[in-house]
């Protein structure tokens, strides 16, 4: 009696005249059909399905929803466009084709990981389920408090499944599978962070010439460190200005402050080279520094045999500090991530060496000074130039990849409905569409379609990265990191000593190393990972783990080599 009170209360006024009335519960399938139809119709445009196959998978879920009807499930999610197109669209056509009410609560990303960690802590089911990002893999799959989507897919959630969900679609699965080979999370969204440049700038032939005169290569775009310092002094010390306009050859930011970290954990000592080979993590020593031993953390600093304050990462911190003083605007020392964010699209950066591609859909907005009047944009983004210690078969970036995470102290109806709603969002009848709108593909088949090529001038190369081999060496945080909450929030508090000039790029690096082998030493000690949790190396003469062939690496007598450019077309030729 309680369920059909609260269907009644929740379905269009059409709905509960015919339960009144006692007409069958085909009338009720009716209504669920007649939605699926329409929102197929007016919604779902383009898919990579026919609209046959659209409807066919629709009815799944209006099946696969009967025993959860009435319900009101709440999930939480970070505030992106991806995001805020479920929430305010793909949730109330949810409830509409199922009967299931979705609060899908927009909170900020600190906010997301805190809530989880409370649940995680208590075991009060707070949300039914949460889209967290994949840095935490190495969390979850340690502390058990994680239910695995391919537990959930082959055991209790096998019949709540959906048959068309195509797992091996998705761009993304090796960074939500823990060491254990179990897949923990489902991508729903993911963004890299890559180069971008002023493609107009960079294509004026008397720009050109002029580098060509100082530098001896072709202005172009960077392969190398070495290049992306030289565009950066041309642009800041030898051009200045460009139609009366004072230029910029970088962008950053660098006010204390936790965005900071992200910084350096979204892969800054990756793209250095400070890690290595290996994908989607270096093994045994990942981006973050941090050394592995079968699946356990043994330490960060060199003399455990970690590289989070080795040569490498000194030399890529002091370059991030280097640059931001000599190249980016004179504010961007005291920017935040959101603040720095909008600045490239004001048209006074020619080149930015960590980007967002996030960030694409507002950098394409009619009447922007980096977008031409036909709607296509000056400039381009491209795989990320690398530093002097980083060799072929290492990751070379960073993926965000927000990921659907469910809590075994959330109960079982509650999760498979909102299991329902997470297949949902990202099925194939509306995944496509959801990309268009965010910019964050998952599919593979949404990525190839051709939708993405019609959209693809409009959006600066993005496709054309996705779609090329590079995107494999942008990953998100690995499973070395075995708390990411308690580590990350390490990072931007010494990362800003370097930024002030209150301490050497070296002398912040070692206080970040020590103080993640301290947290790595307190997990040990709390045994509350089980076997893959930390168990510390003991310190030895930094010379012992130096002189061994991997990270951490010896310090390299030439840190800037030649620098070397490539054209723009030439970059996605594969």
């Amino acid at each position: 009696m309680l369920k059909h009170q609260k269907l009644q209360l929740q379905l269009k006024p059409v709905a509960m005249a015919l339960l009144i009335a006692g007409f069958s519960q085909a009338a009720f399938a009716d209504q669920y059909s007649d939605a699926a139809q329409q929102w197929a119709n007016d919604e779902f445009v383009p898919s990579t399905l026919s609209q046959a196959q659209q409807l066919e998978e629709l009815q799944w879920f209006i099946e696969a929803a009967k025993p959860y009807r009435g319900m009101e499930i709440n999930v939480a999610s970070e505030t992106i466009t991806t995001h805020e197109y479920e929430a305010k669209t793909l949730a109330k056509a949810f409830f509409e084709i199922t009967g299931i009410k979705i609060n899908h609560d927009l909170i900020q990303e600190g906010d997301v990981v805190e809530k989880l960690q409370t649940q995680m802590q208590s075991g009060r089911n707070i949300y039914d389920g949460y889209i967290n990002d994949s840095d935490l893999i190495g969390t979850h799959s340690r502390y058990g408090q994680v239910v695995p989507i391919s537990d959930m897919m082959a055991g209790d959630s096998k019949d709540v499944t959906l048959p068309t969900l195509d797992i091996e679609d998705f761009i993304g699965i090796s960074f939500t599978t823990g060491q254990d080979g179990k897949i923990y999370q489902l991508p729903d969204q993911q963004f890299a962070n890559l180069y971008w440049f002023r493609a107009d700038w960079f294509e004026r032939d008397d720009l050109k010439e002029k580098f060509k005169m100082e530098y001896g290569y072709e202005l172009g775009v960077p392969l190398n460190w070495s290049a992306y310092e030289d565009i950066a002094e041309f642009f800041s010390e030898k051009v200045k200005t460009i139609d009366g306009q004072t230029v910029y050859g970088h962008m950053d930011y660098g006010k204390k402050d936790p965005s900071l970290g992200w910084r350096f954990t979204d892969a800054w000592l990756s793209m250095a080279g400070a890690g290595d080979k290996g994908l989607p993590n270096g093994l045994p020593v990942d981006e973050w520094g941090i050394r592995v031993e079968g699946c356990q953390p043994v330490g960060s600093s060199v003399s455990r045999g970690g590289a989070t304050n080795g040569p490498a990462a000194v030399f890529a911190t002091a370059k991030y500090v280097e640059w931001l003083q000599k190249y980016a605007p004179p504010e961007a020392q005291g920017m935040t991530f959101g603040e720095a964010g909008p600045v490239p699209a004001q048209g006074n950066v020619a080149q930015q060496i960590f980007w967002y591609t996030a960030f694409t859909a507002d950098m394409t907005k009619p009447g922007l000074p980096v977008v031409n009047e036909d709607g296509t944009p000056k400039w381009r983004m491209a795989p990320s130039p690398r530093g002097p210690y980083w060799e072929e078969g290492m990751k070379l970036g960073y993926q965000d990849a927000g990921s659907w995470t469910f809590l075994k102290s959330t109960p079982l109806d509650r999760r498979q409905a909102a299991w329902l709603y997470a297949q949902f969002v990202v099925s194939k009848t509306v995944s496509l569409k959801k990309t268009l709108v965010g910019l964050t593909p998952i599919r593979e088949s949404d990525i190839n379609s051709q939708a993405m090529t019609d959209a693809a001038p409009k959006l600066g190369g993005l496709v054309e990265f996705y779609r090329s081999d590079a995107r494999v060496q942008w990953t998100p945080t690995g499973t070395n990191v075995p708390d990411y909450p308690k580590l990350a929030q390490l990072w931007w508090q010494y990362v800003a000593e370097a930024a002030s000039g209150e301490k050497t790029p070296q002398q912040a690096m070692d206080g970040l190393a020590a103080a993640q082998d301290k947290v790595l030493q307190r997990l040990e000690r709390s045994k509350a990972q089980g076997a893959c949790g930390p168990k510390l190396n003991e310190e030895k003469d930094p010379e012992f783990w130096l002189s061994q062939a991997g990270a951490p690496k010896a310090k390299l007598a030439n840190e800037k080599p030649q620098g070397k450019t490539i054209a723009y077309s030439d970059m996605f030729s594969k």
